[in-house]
């Protein structure tokens, strides 16, 4: 088998989306959206893709990688309108939910339908929209391979594109088998598109099996975090890491801040504790229902919520452009974690801060970030006297928190135990219960 070419890049890249080829309604959808300049994925990968050439594109996130893989499916489309034209899938319902939202914006001009299919929403409803034969899907591979299987008269014998993003993700997930299943049942003869931050062994193989004679472009080919952006770090005694943490929430804010931490308790009662001392900040983690996780996402982007305080799941992929400061309360284990986390601020070249909490346990994780990211972090200047008057408001806040998360299990826990049949389906929530060590409760039957 071929290893995959190259892109070369003797020529000088294209400067504008027009030099690259695009349709009248691609550039009109474009310039309302300020998209001006490509970036240097779209450069790369455009022009492979606009003549009709398998990708694998190498890149991190907030590298403009959605619009390099769904402007050439929208132009294809353009010249073969018809229904169940693409699909594209992603590993979390959110990224599922943004992805759609490019298309819709990008293909404007054109009258693009887009259906998401994720977990957690309702089967039927999913249905009737798959009978109106969308132009392009944007799913989860659980649930579209439970439609597959299970939805009268759907089938996907027609499609035209396949993209699989953040594929490392999607195997790191176990999502391997559902998408081996999907590669049987769509056609062999179709255009596919394969993105990953990383190129692993398993997503290696993933792509012999799948691509076809593909070109290869490569955007950043080590983990590194962007030049705008400025990292400093915090040191704090584990015991007085929660008024630290309010005393630069206090400090910043005017800014609009991501707080990222490990587990799912600790975002809630973080965002308990923020708005009982009177900051706006709202959770978001993987035991929120579907439409709670896109109201928090929804508010935090209008600027209603200043504050985010997020597992993972909002580590990767999304893009929330407002972002002005990203705080680690939690060193994440992995390298390439922070990588994402920080991510989220700095972004299409504006400037951003991160700050990241380091007990006298993270040590050795911190130096091993800044091994890895070839930068060392500056120190963040605190004054120890203003943050230990906080104190006494700072734990009251804590036990309250506690308290109320307590009033909680105890009225939904016997709903959780009706509700806790989700199964496979369940999979594309995120893996914040993987990530906080946290073994899965095992279910004797395995539902759908």
């Amino acid at each position: 088998m071929p290893s995959p070419e190259e892109a070369t890049s003797s020529t000088t890249p294209p400067e504008t989306f027009k030099e690259l080829g695009l349709i009248d309604p691609l550039l009109e959808a474009l310039d309302k959206i300020n998209f001006t300049k490509p970036t240097e994925i779209q450069q790369q990968a455009l022009p492979h893709a606009l003549e009709g050439r398998d990708i694998i594109g190498v890149a991190e996130t907030g590298s403009g990688k959605t619009a390099a893989f769904a402007l050439p499916i929208l132009q294809k489309l353009w010249d073969e309108p018809k229904g169940l034209f693409a699909c594209v899938l992603a590993p979390t319902r959110e990224l599922a939910y943004q992805i759609a939202q490019q298309f819709e914006s990008l293909g404007s001009a054109m009258g693009v339908r887009c259906l998401v299919l994720v977990g957690g929403m309702d089967r039927m409803q999913q249905a009737v929209g798959l009978a109106k034969r969308p132009h392009v899907i944007v799913a989860t591979p659980g649930r579209l391979n439970d439609h597959l299987q299970n939805t009268k008269g759907f089938s996907l014998r027609s499609l035209k594109f396949l993209v699989m993003d953040e594929a490392d993700r999607l195997l790191d997930m176990d999502f391997g088998p559902e998408i081996d299943q999907i590669l049987k049942v769509i056609p062999k003869e179709r255009t596919t598109y394969l993105f990953s931050a990383t190129m692993t062994t398993k997503v290696a193989k993933l792509q012999r099996a799948s691509l076809v004679n593909p070109i290869r472009v490569e955007v950043s080919s080590k983990y590194q975090t962007v030049s705008t952006l400025l990292q400093y770090y915090l040191l704090v005694p584990l015991v007085h890491k929660d008024v630290h943490l309010i005393y630069l929430a206090n400090h910043l804010a005017s800014n609009s801040i991501m707080i990222f931490t490990r587990t799912v308790h600790d975002a809630q009662r973080l965002s308990i504790m923020l708005r009982t001392l009177g900051f706006p900040a709202v959770p978001l983690h993987g035991q929120l229902s579907q439409s709670q996780r896109l109201g928090a996402l929804g508010k935090f982007k209008s600027g209603s919520r200043k504050l985010l305080v997020a597992t993972d799941v909002a580590s990767r992929g999304l893009d929330l452009p407002s972002v002005d400061i990203v705080i680690n309360f939690d060193i994440p284990t992995h390298s390439k974690d922070y990588i994402h986390r920080v991510g989220r601020t700095a972004r299409a070249g504006r400037s951003g801060k991160s700050i990241t909490m380091v007990t006298q346990y993270d040590v050795e994780l911190i130096q091993r970030i800044e091994k890895v990211i070839d930068k060392k972090m500056e120190l963040w200047p605190t004054d120890k006297e203003e943050v230990m008057l906080l104190k006494e408001r700072v734990d009251e806040a804590a036990r309250l928190a506690i308290n109320e998360l307590k009033e909680e299990a105890k009225a939904g826990g016997k709903k959780r135990r009706r509700d806790d049949g989700g199964g496979k389906d369940e999979r594309d929530r995120d893996d914040d219960v993987v990530e906080a060590g946290i073994p899965r409760k095992k279910h004797s039957k395995r539902g759908r």
